[in-house]
């Protein structure tokens, strides 16, 4: 029997899906890049799965640009990444990964994306959503956030309100017997405004091996590991993810 996400979440777990209202334990991970699932949302992606959730990654690019490497040609790089996103997921129990296959470091938050995220949100179904804040363009530690992160995020803030919601947004794929979907959780990660802190220590080790699982970005070295465990990791030794929590009404 799963564990209920009482006991693997700590004192802030997601809201129950209402079976009666036709919801379902799922949840959808939005990410720019291979690598920023895991990054902003493993731990939590791997407590859900583990408490029975059906977790879904969604991959907007094709990470084409992100080697320094110059034995990758692009077209090696996207199947490269492509296949670590694959393995990573799974070692957290992730229990499918889609790509979008927008081209690394060109993205806006055009229509075609908006419509493409609807399109699986429609599909999918999920209770939640997990995505990158779209509203930092430095973040508190003193890092620029990423022009794609904050086109991801946008985008998929727009497809959970209003433009999944609306039967008279992109009604073709209504027409196609996608219905409107209505989320009920949203979770930004990257956020200078956290008001959530998920407890991720009974999974922070399977979050690392996802993360090294990544072998065309990260090298298996003490230095970081070291930094991944301090990233997350408070005073008493526990580590968190923090997001952006958002409870939609209705």
């Amino acid at each position: 029997m799963a564990a209920g996400l009482e006991d693997l979440w700590g004192h802030q777990p997601p809201g129950e899906p209402d079976a009666a209202r036709g919801e379902l334990r799922r949840a959808l991970v939005v990410a720019a890049h291979p690598d920023d699932a895991d990054f902003g949302a493993g731990g939590a992606a791997a407590l859900l799965a583990r408490s029975g959730w059906e977790v879904r990654y969604l991959v907007v690019t094709d990470g084409s640009k992100g080697s320094d490497d110059p034995s990758f040609t692009p077209h090696q790089l996207v199947e490269t990444r492509a296949g670590e996103q694959r393995v990573a997921a799974a070692h957290l129990g992730v229990a499918s990964v889609g790509f979008l296959g927008f081209t690394d470091g060109e993205l806006t938050a055009s229509r075609d994306l908006l419509g493409a995220i609807v399109r699986e949100i429609r599909a999918f179904r999920p209770y939640a959503v997990y995505t990158h804040d779209p509203e930092p363009v430095v973040h508190n530690e003193g890092f620029i956030n990423h022009s794609d992160h904050r086109a991801t995020g946008l985008a998929t803030v727009d497809a959970v309100y209003p433009a999944a919601r609306d039967r008279l947004n992109f009604p073709e794929q209504v027409a196609e017997g996608l219905a409107p979907h209505v989320v009920r959780e949203l979770y930004l990660w990257g956020s200078n405004q956290p008001n959530c802190d998920v407890d991720i220590s009974s999974v922070v080790e399977a979050k690392i091996e996802a993360l090294l699982l990544h072998g065309s970005q990260f090298n298996n070295d003490d230095g970081f590991i070291d930094y991944m465990r301090s990233r997350w990791q408070d005073a008493e030794g526990r580590s968190f993810e923090h997001f952006r929590r958002v409870v939609m009404f209705g």
